[in-house]
């Protein structure tokens, strides 16, 4: 039956149009098996014509050449078409027209071989001979018939024209009128039945075809459905047993075919735990129940692999009603898995370091303050900050920023270990979680452990980069503390870690929330402060050395409220900057300072401090210009104080700016020079017109025993060797005088030369001496004196007086009450009978004594002495 797929091939035709028979492949196919089955019928027409003629023989049929000849050419009809048949076995694809050829010439075989054939026969026994084979040769005869009826049924149009033609040769051998009439009528019938045969068959054949191409299209969408792995087909019989499966999915499995057909549906799902069972409870109910079910997710039992599918299936029944089975489709959901994952990563944990992120964490720390039954448990939250991380993105770019956090992760991640939980909020701002640890001491432990860390060397980009960090420790102690304020207690810790200096930890306490709220409230009043003339400036003088002429000043800003409450500049200022308010203050002080200028004269100069965010102010030169212009003063006589954390930013923009600043003609000073970030590098880059020298280097800088001459004479050295001048600040004694003059700095600003003043006292300054001012003050620095008013009792010589102590200080004392005591003589100091202190009379003037104690004391002893019983007041041997 290999000739449907090779002699034929498929008709590009539509299948709506007319169609001969002959073109169809089934039509083709069953003629041909036909033929191929005619060689029986040949077979049996042969035996007949050697029954009729010899064995015995009908008589007269060799006499009677209208029998034998006729039944001889049906015979060769007959192999004719045996030959065809015998050879289409081997055929491959023929043309259609060819094969149409070849089955026309088949099926006039079929009709001539078997019209000639009944002639004959239908002839020979037609009359009783009245011998004894007679009836023999009648039922040989319908054999021969009943063969070629099997042969030919196979193809109804055969069967038909083998109908017609036996129905006329019957006639034509019989040759009887009534019977020849009957043939022909029943061969009309055969005429019409066939032409309604073969119209229903080419009816049956386009549909059957239609019915097989959808089949076959359906079948291979499915097959491509499956190649392509977007999806993958399953059936089961009653009991569950697989029956099908697309596969795709068996060598995902790693088994054969056989392995699998045969085998439970639910051997090639993989059990889970937990809650995660559920959707398997549901394939296994719908089974057992025989209910659909639609895209249930479920974990494959693939080896060594996590896959998951969505699979969906329905039960099918026979016509009868009666189940059958199930029948379903699959999805691979394994990609869609992980890309659900992924997307989970993203949301819910950093890119760059893989810690959680700031969503995460705060969830984190939610849970880890109450459990699942929503009892508070206790928790430490640690807030970090890293010190210097804008030098390093600033100075080495932000992919070496981006190595150094990632590398900052792994160090944080393991310190803390399963301890907790660590967590980046962005930038260079860490948090970590510490569940059920509230002890301060394995708190402080903790973050020593990161600060130390933090503090060895980095390696990026073949260069070590150092860096620092400060933290904030908040605790909860169970006490049902929110999230977001211990948060907050956490960022205030750490706020007050960085005002300590940095690279330090610091635990939350209820005064840093005050403080806080106090800052709140400062900088809340700080925004109305300009629109309600509540700042004002006041002016110190700088005094040329070699001349002690007033050269300028330097404006000071200072905040006088409403309520006539004075805020300090070391609390407002600090404020102004986080809050950026430093911006209009700034340009406040400016115009007002020109302003000053104008007032004074072109003989002064008013210097004043410029913030970090006012230098990184692009629009800092116009504003200098507009306000230079409106005073109409020389720009020269404006001076800019510079601090060197302007230089932590080294970048092209801010070089850039030092140049515009210096283009507009105004003065640049370098302040705080030592404090900070020094190097020589800066005065090189930067075009500076002073250094002011830092008052911690002045006070005391004539103490012999200090460092401080050393380091302002090579300070005025540098100076000098570049061009620039110098101003000591913070001069406040001759013998500090005296040194900074012999030093050679060629500017002093102090108490010495005067306080902050207002303009009018600025005026009335200048106009009383020209600008020509004089030093006063002490000659040296004094330890401060606490102020008193009390009677002691004074021995010395064996004698005791009464005194009265006015000033005091832990090295000595004022007393009066004692008249012409010569110096060095011993003298006991009675506070109390239980504190005494021994001393010398170090000088005496009138009725006044100044005593100088032999061992540095406590003067808060001295003036709260105890009650108690008698203790020696806590000394100090004396530097």
């Amino acid at each position: 039956m290999g000739v449907k797929h090779h002699i034929l091939r498929p008709a590009d035709r539509d299948m709506r149009g007319s169609v001969s028979p002959f073109a169809t492949p089934e039509f083709a196919m069953r003629l041909l098996r036909v033929a191929q089955l005619w060689h029986y019928v040949f077979f049996a027409r042969t035996l007949a014509f050697l029954s009729f003629a010899f064995f015995p023989g009908v008589d007269g049929f060799l006499r009677h050449p209208s029998q034998w000849f006729v039944m001889g050419a049906g015979l060769v009809c007959d192999l004719a078409l045996t030959i065809i048949g015998q050879m289409s076995r081997g055929w491959r694809k023929l043309p259609v027209n060819r094969i149409q050829a070849i089955l026309a010439i088949c099926f006039s075989l079929v009709t001539l071989g078997t019209m000639l054939g009944s002639a004959a026969t239908f002839s020979a026994v037609a009359v009783h001979d009245g011998r004894f084979y007679f009836d023999a040769f009648s039922a040989v005869q319908l054999g021969v018939i009943l063969v070629a009826a099997a042969a030919s049924a196979i193809q109804r149009p055969a069967f038909f024209a083998f109908a017609g033609a036996t129905a006329v040769g019957g006639t034509i051998g019989i040759a009887s009128w009534p019977f020849g009439v009957a043939g022909l009528v029943f061969l009309g019938l055969l005429v019409i039945m066939l032409r309604h045969d073969v119209r229903q068959q080419m009816r049956m054949t386009r549909a059957s075809r239609l019915t097989i191409s959808e089949q076959q299209r359906a079948l291979g969408l499915m097959r491509d459905f499956e190649r392509a792995g977007r999806g993958w087909f399953w059936e089961t019989d009653r009991n569950g047993n697989l029956v099908y499966i697309s596969p795709t999915v068996v060598a995902k499995l790693g088994l054969s075919l056989s392995d699998v057909l045969g085998r439970p549906f639910t051997e090639i799902i993989r059990k889970r735990l937990g809650n995660d069972e559920s959707e398997e409870r549901t394939l296994g109910f719908s089974l057992s129940s025989r209910t659909p079910f639609n895209e249930l997710t479920v974990l494959a039992a693939v080896p060594g692999e996590e896959r998951w599918w969505s699979i969906s299936g329905h039960p099918i029944s026979n016509e009868l009603g009666n189940f059958q089975g199930f029948r379903g489709s699959g999805t691979d959901l394994t990609d869609k898995k992980k890309s659900e994952r992924e997307i989970k990563q993203l949301a819910r944990y950093d890119t760059l370091t893989g810690l959680a992120n700031r969503l995460h964490i705060t969830e984190l720390l939610e849970r880890a303050l109450r459990n699942h039954a929503g009892q508070e448990q206790p928790c430490a939250l640690l807030l970090m900050d890293l010190d210097r991380f804008k030098a390093v993105n600033d100075t080495m770019g932000h992919p070496a920023g981006d190595q150094l956090l990632q590398q900052v992760a792994g160090r944080l991640t393991q310190i803390i270990g399963d301890k907790g939980q660590v967590g980046r909020l962005g930038g260079d701002e860490f948090q970590i979680v510490l569940p059920q640890i509230v002890e301060p001491e394995k708190l402080a432990g903790i973050a020593n452990a990161i600060i130390l860390s933090l503090a060895k060397p980095f390696a990026i980009e073949n260069e070590q980069v150092r860096i620092g960090s400060s933290i904030g420790i908040a605790i909860s102690d169970g006490d049902g503390v929110t999230a977001s304020a211990l948060v907050r207690n956490a960022d205030l810790a750490l706020y007050a870690a960085k005002d300590a200096g940095r690279g330090v930890h610091r635990f939350y306490a209820d005064a840093m929330h005050n403080q806080a709220s106090e800052r709140k409230a400062i900088e809340d009043s700080l925004r109305d402060a300009l629109a309600n003339d509540e700042l004002q400036l006041l002016y110190q003088p700088i005094v040329d050395v070699k001349s002690e002429r007033i050269s300028g000043f330097e404006a000071l800003i200072r905040w006088r409220r409403k309520s006539a409450e004075i805020v300090s500049p070391s609390k407002f200022i600090p404020i102004a900057e986080e809050s950026n308010l430093i911006i209009p203050i700034g340009e406040w002080i400016i115009r007002t300072a020109c302003a000053t200028i104008a007032r004074l004269g072109p003989d002064y100069r008013v210097a004043v401090n410029v913030s970090p965010r006012q230098f990184a102010n692009e629009k800092l030169p116009v504003t200098i210009l507009n306000a230079v212009a409106a005073a109409g003063i020389e720009p020269g006589q404006l001076e800019l104080e510079i601090t060197e954390g302007v230089f932590l930013d080294e970048s092209p923009a801010n070089l850039e700016m030092f140049q515009k600043l210096k283009r507009t003609g105004v003065r640049l000073a370098l302040d705080d020079f030592g404090t900070g970030y020094s190097a020589l590098g800066y005065l090189k880059k930067a075009p500076f017109d002073k250094i002011k020298i830092d008052q911690s280097f002045v006070l005391g800088a004539a103490d012999r025993n200090s460092m401080n001459a050393a380091i302002i004479s090579s300070i005025v050295g540098l100076a000098d060797a570049l061009g620039m001048e110098t101003t000591a600040e913070g001069v406040e004694t001759h013998d500090d005088l005296a040194l900074i003059r012999g030093l050679g700095c060629s500017h002093v600003q102090g108490y010495i030369y005067g306080k902050p003043m207002d303009i009018d006292e600025v005026e009335a300054l200048l106009a009383e001496r020209g600008g020509l001012v004089i030093a006063r003050g002490f000659k040296s620095a004094r330890e401060p004196r606490v102020r008193t008013f009390r009677t002691i009792q004074v021995e010395s010589g064996g004698h005791r007086y009464e005194a009265i102590v006015r000033n005091l200080s832990s090295r000595g004392a004022l007393l009066e009450g004692l008249w012409n005591v010569p110096e060095g003589t011993p003298l006991s100091l009675e506070f109390t009978p239980e504190v005494r202190v021994d001393g010398r009379a170090r000088w005496s003037t009138e009725s006044r004594v100044g005593v100088q104690f032999a061992e540095a004391v406590d003067t808060g002893a001295l003036v709260r002495p105890v009650k108690a019983k008698a203790v020696r007041p806590r000394v100090h041997r004396a530097a």
